[in-house]
């Protein structure tokens, strides 16, 4: 019986979590809940007094940031190829990925996402500064694939790859991605073209279609 339970909306940075379980092809139980949960599931603040996703419970252990969510899963779950060892030359390289896929690459894209279509037309023009602040910030990746490489440390995927693919998922669905360099789009197509992050869409798809009437 599955110990690890993801709190999730589809596409949302708990997508990291659920890519990552299904990376390491561990046992979960997966709980979709409607976007924003704090204000259509209210129930759900039970569970994260925050009211935001990702919430993973797994045993005693409760955690609600997504980039510490995968970095938990690849550690405590492991030895995983997803973890790269502190003995590593590539362990600096891997911690900074991991979390700049959230602390500076989805931030500015949660702000684009709020006023793009949650308070469209109040504020059109902080949308555009802030697409244009992820575009310049999606200069480190173009840079760490110039030189040729497929992932962006350690010579593998791992989930660096997980946390920064995150931030291509949400810039896709929020057409951030027109005009940017072919190498960082190819990566995105190696990305999404992963078996694990198709089983993530079919799982919270699947979920979807059972609490949808």
């Amino acid at each position: 019986m599955a110990t690890i339970a993801l709190y999730h909306c589809p596409d949302a940075r708990s997508f990291r979590a659920l890519w990552a379980l299904e990376e390491l092809g561990l046992p979960y139980e997966l709980h979709l809940l409607p976007f924003p949960p704090r204000v259509r599931a209210p129930e759900y603040l039970a569970i994260n007094p925050l009211g935001t996703v990702p919430a993973l419970r797994d045993g005693a252990t409760f955690m609600t940031e997504s980039a510490a969510i995968v970095q938990y899963l690849a550690t405590r779950h492991g030895p995983s190829p997803l973890a790269v060892p502190v003995e590593d030359p590539a362990y600096g390289a891997w911690l900074n990925w991991l979390h700049f896929g959230e602390a500076t690459l989805t931030f500015p894209q949660t702000l684009v996402l709020r006023y793009s279509r949650f308070e469209a037309g109040r504020a059109d023009q902080a949308a555009q500064d802030y697409a244009q602040w992820f575009r310049s910030r999606l200069k480190a990746v173009d840079r760490a694939l110039a030189g040729g490489e497929e992932h962006l440390c350690a010579g593998r995927f791992t989930a660096a790859d997980i946390s920064v693919g995150y931030a291509l998922l949400l810039a896709d669905f929020l057409k951030l991605l027109d005009g940017v360099p072919p190498m960082t789009q190819a990566y995105w197509a190696r990305l999404k073209a992963r078996p694990a992050f198709q089983a993530a869409k079919r799982a919270q798809k699947a979920e979807l279609a059972e609490i949808l009437p």
